[in-house]
């Protein structure tokens, strides 16, 4: 499916990179990106993307208070969010997925199978 739009917020440039690179590659998806959760919401409400990566683990503004911020603004809470994350206990992965999050896909992700588990989690086709 063409015409797709992601947008990755991390802090580290290698995952924002391999990503990027991932779900171009195979998916032909547009990606933008973001290295902090501020500036992520900012290219959220410009950008419309339809989908969010957004990670967990960041200085200043972290993944679920990034994500509490994009449901509170209506130009941005219907956009979908998957997680990206290190922490990978049960307890982080309830009180993630309490927050409402499509998915939330563990890292280090596979660069090969990203888009399809992104696709997945947003019942695309690819």
């Amino acid at each position: 499916m063409t015409g797709k739009r992601i947008l990755v917020i991390d802090d580290e440039d290698d995952i924002r990179e391999v990503a990027q690179l991932s779900l171009e590659m195979v998916a032909g998806w547009e990606v933008l990106t973001a290295c902090s959760g501020s500036e992520g919401i900012e290219v959220a409400s410009k950008e419309q993307p339809n989908a969010i990566l957004l990670d967990v683990m960041m200085p200043e503004m972290d993944g679920p208070a990034t994500y509490a911020q994009l449901q509170a603004n209506t130009t941005t809470n219907h956009i979908p969010v998957i997680l990206l994350t290190a922490k990978v206990l049960s307890t982080d992965q309830r009180r993630f997925s309490n927050l409402g999050v499509r998915a939330i896909i563990p890292k280090p992700f596979d660069p090969m199978t990203l888009a399809a588990q992104v696709a997945k989690a947003l019942g695309w086709s690819l």
